[in-house]
């Protein structure tokens, strides 16, 4: 394994020290690097928060600023944020309006968040994200996967909070951006935790996982390596298979890498699937390309498909200011 690494013990600490000293002017971090947090909180609106395993990057932490989260929870890699975490971030951004709280549907991170939420008296409302077609159930999850869609979600929550958007509207508007997004990831290569210092899984030289999970989980089956438009083919058939859009129908169009996928790959990967999303008669007139929730250094990529209806394109082009994510500042 060769990883830029001092200690697997302390690559979330040493990691999180990082990124706030590299984006002191937006981000601050809570005691003992709990959370991570906005550094100017506007006074009124209501807090958003969202976090899980660490492994991931930019997701959650990196999408902490202007126009998304308010605080981001990071677990080890791989591993949920703990309740005190979560209840320290929900005290250090309610600024009187109570907090949404943004979770991928994954066991460790549901049971944790729900805790949580139960010992913050009420102030919170959650927000489930399960976008993933590949598989019903899975090793870390009961029901359908929170994957790449996360950010779509945490994108629309956090623009219409910003916005003056109420807690309870908050939450039926997530519901309604989850309900509307769908994806499927494939992967080339297995990822490399670094507190094991071998792959998660293994797979042969020609051959690739179709409906991976971002933790490298088995997707729907393991099958020979094919080009990027069959690939593109049979991801988006299953995206607009489950979603079943009406055509004429506008979109977001999300291609993602998850770590070890050069640029050239993911913008070809995208030329295919837009192909696919067209000629099914929804028109892609939102587009994101790049490696947003990723892991680790896997090499592969989902695709995401979110209809825009009403406000959606409205709060997907509002100003964000993360990390991560920027546009319109």
């Amino acid at each position: 394994m060769k990883k830029f690494l001092n200690s697997p013990d302390a690559i979330l600490q040493e990691s999180l020290e990082g990124l706030v000293g590299a984006h002191a002017d937006i981000l601050v971090a809570g005691d003992e690097y709990k959370f991570i947090r906005r550094k100017n909180l506007t006074a009124g609106k209501v807090g958003i928060v969202s976090g899980g395993g660490s492994g991931h990057e930019p997701l959650h932490a990196g999408f902490v600023g202007f126009g998304m989260l308010d605080a981001a929870c990071p677990g080890h890699v791989f591993t949920s944020p703990t309740p005190d975490q979560i209840v320290a971030a929900v005290a250090s951004v309610d600024q009187g309006e109570g907090v949404a709280l943004i979770v991928k549907n994954y066991e460790g991170d549901v049971m944790n968040f729900d805790m949580a939420a139960e010992m913050t008296d009420g102030r919170c409302v959650t927000i489930r994200t399960d976008d993933d077609v590949a598989v019903e159930t899975s090793t870390y999850s009961t029901g359908r996967r929170g994957v790449a869609g996360t950010l779509i979600v945490e994108k629309m929550v956090g623009a219409a909070a910003e916005a003056g958007m109420k807690r309870d509207d908050l939450k039926a508007l997530g519901e309604a951006a989850n309900r509307r997004t769908r994806s499927m990831g494939v992967a080339l290569t297995a990822c490399t935790t670094p507190a094991s210092g071998k792959p998660n899984f293994e797979l042969g030289e020609n051959e690739m996982e179709m409906g991976v999970g971002i933790h490298g989980e088995p997707g729907r089956r393991r099958v020979a390596l094919a080009s990027a438009h069959a690939i593109a083919e049979e991801m988006v058939g299953a995206i607009l298979g489950d979603l079943a859009p009406k055509r004429g129908a506008e979109a977001i169009l999300f291609v993602n890498g998850f770590g070890a996928t050069p640029l050239i790959e993911l913008y070809l990967l995208y030329r295919e699937a837009a192909r696919f999303v067209q000629a099914a008669g929804v028109q892609p007139i939102r587009s994101l390309v790049g490696s947003y929730v990723t892991s680790l250094d896997m090499a592969g990529a989902s695709i995401t498909v979110s209809l825009l209806e009403g406000e959606a394109a409205k709060l997907w082009d509002a100003p964000v200011h993360a990390a991560g994510l920027r546009w319109g500042m």
